[in-house]
Parts: C-alpha cells; structure tokens; sequence
C-alpha cells in the first residue's frame, strides 16, 4: 500500500484524470480500480470519493455507491456534488422524496447544479407541487442559458475554490466585455476577498446597465449593507421590493434592511405577512426570532426559534439561538435530539458548530462541565477551520496603532475635529460587559442607546484604501497626511450618518462598537469631545465568556483558547498606549466592580459623562429598549454576582489560556 505521505498532489490529479478518463469512456472497471488505487492511498480524497461513487451507480451498484457517499458527505456535508450524486442514486431506487430532500441539499450547497435544479423540477411537477417546481425550473433555465466558463465560476464559487472563479471570471470579462452575469458573479467574488468597494462599483454598474436585473440588483442590496451604507440598502431593498411585489425573497430583504436602521415595526409587520403565508419555513421563522428578541419579546421569540428546528430539525441556529438567549434551558428531549443531529454524518458544518455551542451551554447550565467543554471546544475548533483566521494580522495592525498614533500625531491635530460632544463610545472586548454600561447609560433621559455602529470601522477601511488581505496597510501611518480639513470632515459625517439611529432627539447617543478600542486615536482626532468607556472584565473571565459564544459575524479570534489570550494581550497593551498618548481620556470601568457595588460605579459612569444622576440608571433593568447583542435577555435582569466567576467551573481544562495570557494577566 502507498502511504499518503509518499504519494504527490501531481500524482494524485493524475490519477484523478485517468479515472474521470475511463468514466467518460464507459471503461467503468477501469474507473473504478483507478480510484481505489487513489484512495488507498488517500483515503480522504474528495474527488476520488465522488468519482467512485458515479462510477458505482453507473454500475449499476447502488448500494456500494451509497455507501461511497456517506463517507464523503460526512468527510464533507457541505459538498453540493456529493449531494447531487446521491440524489441520482436514490432517484434510480424509485425513493423519490428522499431524493428530493438530497438535490435540495445539493442545491443549498451549491446552487449552480443544473442537474438538481432540473430534477427538482421534474420531481415536484409530477408531484403537482406547483410552487417549488416552478422556483426550480426558473433556476434551471437561468442556469441553463449562462455560457459554460460562467457556469464553472459559479460552481467554483459555491465551492469555495475562489481564486480559480476568479482568474476565470476575469479572463471571460475580458473577451466579453460587460457581461452583466459575469460582473455579478466577479463582485460575489470580491465580496469573499473583502474588496466591498469593487463589488459595489461593478453591482451599481450593473444596475445602471441592465435595471431590471433584480439578481444583481439583490447583491447590491447586500453589498451595501457590508459597506454599512443602511440608508442606502434600505431605499434599494425597497425598490427592489417594488419590482417583484409578493417575492418572499424580496420582502425578506426589505424586513432585515428596516431592522438594520430600527424601523422594528415595519420589520415585524413583513415577517408576520411572510409567515402568514408560509408558518413552516425555518429561515422566517429564525429571523423573526431573532427581531422578537431584539426587541424584548423574548417568550414570542422561544415560539418562534422553536418552531424553527420543529420544520428543520437540524437546524443548528434555532438550538443556538435559544441557547443564545442566556436564560433558557433546554429540556433532555431537546438535549438528545441536539446531540443526534450533531453526531450525524448528514449534519452541514454550519448547523453542526452552531449545535456543538448549544450543547455546551445547555451541559454548562446543568453542571456537566466535562461535557460541555467538549462540545465548546469542538464548536471552536469546527469554526475556526471554517474561518482559517490569522492571528498575526490584527496583532500587526494593533501594534501599528502603538507605533504611528504619537502624542506628537494627536497634538498636530488638536481642536481640528468635529466639537459635538454627543457621542459616547463603549469599547473592550466583547462579552466584558459593554452591553450592561450600554444599559445603564441608556436609562438616562439625555441618554439614547443605539447599537453596534459600524461607521469608525467604515472610515479606517476607506483610510487604508479598500485594500485587500494580504496587501501592506496604508491605515493608520497615513493619518499624519491629512489636512484639518479632513479630520473636521470625517467628524461631522460620523455625526451625520449616525443619526438614522437616533430616534428620541436626546442631547447624547452611545456606540456600542466594542472593537473599536482599535481606533480610539482616530476617534479622538475626528470627535475630539466624544465620551469614551473601556468595559474591561478580568483576562480568564472575559476570554473564557468570548471562548463560549459563537458570534453572527467577526471575533474571528474568540475561536481557540490561545488565540482569545493573544488578543486579550494584545487589547492590554494598545489601552496602556492610549491612556499614555491621551491621558485622562479614557474612563476604565471593570465588570466585577460593577457586579460589587452597582451604584458606586453608576455614579462614576454619569459623573465621567457630565449627567446628573438618575435612579433609572440603577434600575436599568427596568428599562424598555431594542438590545441587539447576545446580553440582551441579561440586561433586562437585575445584577446577579453568581455570573462573575462562571470560567472557575473549566478551570481545568485552561492551561492553554492561562500560558497564553501570563501569570499576571491570568490573575486578574
């Protein structure tokens, strides 16, 4: 036997074109040693799995190819081929709906398979499921009509294999010109390389040349919601509703674009319509969950996420959504269907890290700590595979922080800012208790809270010129080359574009954005008269509590117990820069302080702010307002001390943070 080891990447692709060789060919015995000759010596191999598998339904060896699939899918659950494949093989053993359920999965996974798409067609329509045949047939003539190089790409997309959609894509613009299904596909693309500014130029492009193209039209709508642009998404979500009145897709769109800026009446208004229509669907169900939380209604938002995995039960988000909300506890029924669906093969990655993070914290809350570890540290390492986050990256740039914004930058452009003082921002790391100073400083009349504002994030990425992953960063070394001009500018429209968040007129609003401790000398420079609060939470507290939570998006580095340490030291050190470059800016306010003596620390929150107290802020759990962070359920409870030193209980299994971290951050 060939060990993999001994064995090359040319070697092993040639061998793969032999056997796909001998398919094409019907030489199905040759096809089939080849792979097996492949897979002894890569027994992981995907390719050589899925070529095995047709090569054994064309053998009419369905059992055996069924077989073949199962380690592939469960090697890969997201593998929309392998899908596909199994799709033919149930069809061809007359069990047609499974084989429904299997092309939908296929499609889910990788929605430029034409064949799927055809086949859910055909299926449905003899079926007389009307509605789903007629969706899959118009993706099928989509599809159909795109020229091959297209279809590649899109599949290539779906599959992850970005830079060769890319090179492909580029090189088919260049003899076609503009091609709209190619610059939307390219701006897809650019989407997953993080090049938002490109993406928008080619969707705006499209919609300026072809306008009734509501695909294109759909991605820029989203492309601008990445750019934070939620005004402008919002108006576009709307005429694209107008478009195609009664799309469910459309009108999904338009509810999420209206929660984006606060509009939770209109939202909540469209999803109920949606439902009312379709009560089953999951995804409806998921997202309307998540706005009833928002919004308070935390017993409608239950109903809603459970009726969620009741029409999917393996829909992973819907257990850690409930999970999520802090306060609840799962029953042993649901506690053993989260397990089945999770030790499953048929399990999508997505689903299976969200139910792996569950299931920790339902073990957590009934003392199984063993247990509960486990399941956390695989929903971490699940993710952080998915993720492939470096580290070094955001050490590099917070160390560029450390080493370009000098005392000497800050006083060259003193007073040159916007004066309003109406932003307080709030920073830290998540989980270290910003949502609750959030809390109770929204609980003071002059006070509004808002949300998690992406605009000082939105600005630094226009300063280091949309460059790309990889490319050297302009940010922040090119501050000392703008104009006062600039920086008074910045302010104001910091001021301007926040203010669709502001609803109650009050002289002053909160920015919750905790990661924006990384450009607090931008934020000085821009407002110079801003407010700002470090939420700082003891290292083992705060990093085990990030280690836990599995974010909707970003905190690429709460996922590995190392890499959380690194971080925290990292945000340790750029503070002590800050407070050395500005002292006396920065008002530190420790969670466990909090948690001690509320209302000592409630007056020096209010003090630091120049607001005269109010008891409000110390009952602020009383307090009536849209949350949107995991704490939401939290802050509309009175402080309880026993949530403080909840990481004791995985003491033993730390060691790596602890290292990590160092004996004196580790202490604290």
């Amino acid at each position: 036997m060939t060990l993999l080891a001994q064995i090359s990447p040319e070697t092993i692709d040639a061998l793969l074109r032999e056997a796909r060789t001998h398919l094409q060919n019907a030489r199905l015995v040759d096809a089939a040693a080849v792979c097996a000759q492949l897979l002894d010596a890569a027994p992981d191999n995907i390719d050589a799995l899925y070529t095995l598998a047709v090569t054994r339904r064309m053998q009419r060896r369905i059992p055996d190819a069924l077989d073949t699939l199962d380690t592939l899918i469960a090697l890969d659950p997201s593998y929309g081929r392998g899908w596909q494949e199994r799709g033919h093989c149930l069809r061809d053993s007359g069990r047609t709906e499974e084989a429904i359920a299997a092309y939908q999965r296929a499609v889910t996974h990788n929605g430029a398979l034409v064949a799927s798409w055809r086949l859910l067609s055909e299926l449905h329509g003899a079926a007389e499921r009307t509605a789903p045949a007629d969706f899959a047939h118009a993706q099928f003539t989509h599809l159909s009509q795109l020229p091959p190089e297209l279809l590649s790409v899109a599949s290539f997309v779906q599959e992850g294999r970005i830079y060769k959609a890319e090179q492909l894509c580029r090189a088919f613009l260049q003899k076609n010109g503009h091609h709209i299904e190619a610059m939307r596909l390219l701006a897809e693309i650019g989407m997953k390389f993080n090049a938002y500014d490109e993406a928008e130029f080619l969707l705006e492009s499209c919609k300026v040349l072809e306008p009734d193209n509501v695909s294109a039209h759909f991605d820029y709508v989203k492309v601008l919601r990445k750019r934070q642009k939620f005004e402008q998404s919002l108006m576009e979500a709307s005429e694209l509703r107008d478009k195609e009145p009664g799309n469910p897709e459309f009108e999904m769109l338009y509810a999420n674009e209206n929660l984006a800026v606060g509009n939770f009446d209109q939202a909540m208004l469209v999803y109920e319509a949606l439902l009312g229509s379709m009560p089953n669907n999951p995804g409806i169900n998921l997202t309307y969950g998540h706005a009833l939380k928002t919004v308070g209604r935390q017993d409608d938002a239950i109903t809603a996420y459970r009726r969620a995995y009741q029409a999917k039960p393996d829909c992973g988000d819907a257990y850690w959504s409930l999970a999520n909300l802090k306060t609840y506890r799962f029953d042993d029924n649901e506690i053993r269907q989260m397990r089945e669906r999770e030790a499953s093969p048929m399990t999508a990655l997505d689903d299976r890290y969200h139910l792996c993070f569950a299931l920790g914290k339902a073990l957590e809350d009934r003392g199984e700590y063993q247990d509960s570890f486990a399941y956390y540290e695989r929903g971490n390492r699940l993710k952080r595979e998915e993720l492939r986050y470096d580290p070094k990256r955001l050490s590099n740039e917070m160390r560029l922080q450390r080493t370009e914004v000098t005392s000497d930058l800050l006083h060259q452009f003193e007073g040159a800012g916007c004066p309003d003082a109406a932003p307080i921002f709030i920073v830290g790391l998540p989980r270290a208790g910003s949502t609750l100073l959030e809390q109770i400083l929204a609980s003071h009349s002059q006070v509004e809270g808002t949300m998690e504002l992406p605009n000082v994030f939105a600005l630094a990425y226009r300063l280091d010129r949309s460059r790309s992953v990889g490319d050297e960063p302009e940010y922040p070394g090119n501050l000392g080359s703008l104009a006062p001009e600039d920086v008074l500018r910045f302010g104001e429209e910091f001021i301007r574009d926040t203010q669709v968040y502001r609803k109650k007129g009050t002289p002053y609003f909160i920015d919750k954005m905790p990661n924006n401790f990384r450009h607090i000398g931008l934020i000085h420079m821009i407002l110079p008269n801003a407010k700002i609060i470090d939420a700082r939470r003891g290292a083992m507290g705060c990093c085990f509590s990030g280690f836990k939570q599995l974010f909707a998006e970003g905190q690429e580095f709460t996922y590995g117990l190392e890499e959380i340490g690194e971080y925290y030291k990292d945000y340790v050190a750029l503070m002590d820069h800050w407070d050395a470059v500005m002292p006396g800016k920065i008002l530190r306010v420790r969670y466990e302080d909090v948690v001690a003596d509320l209302e000592t620390q409630v007056r020096r929150l209010l003090d630091y702010c120049e607001l005269p107290f109010e008891d409000a802020c110390i009952n602020f759990h009383q307090t009536e307002r849209a949350v949107r962070t995991a704490s939401s359920e939290q802050v509309r409870q009175p402080i309880f001390k026993s949530g403080v030193d909840q990481w004791e209980h995985f003491s033993a299994y730390l060691d790596p943070l602890r290292v990590n971290l160092g004996p004196e951050l580790a202490a604290t």
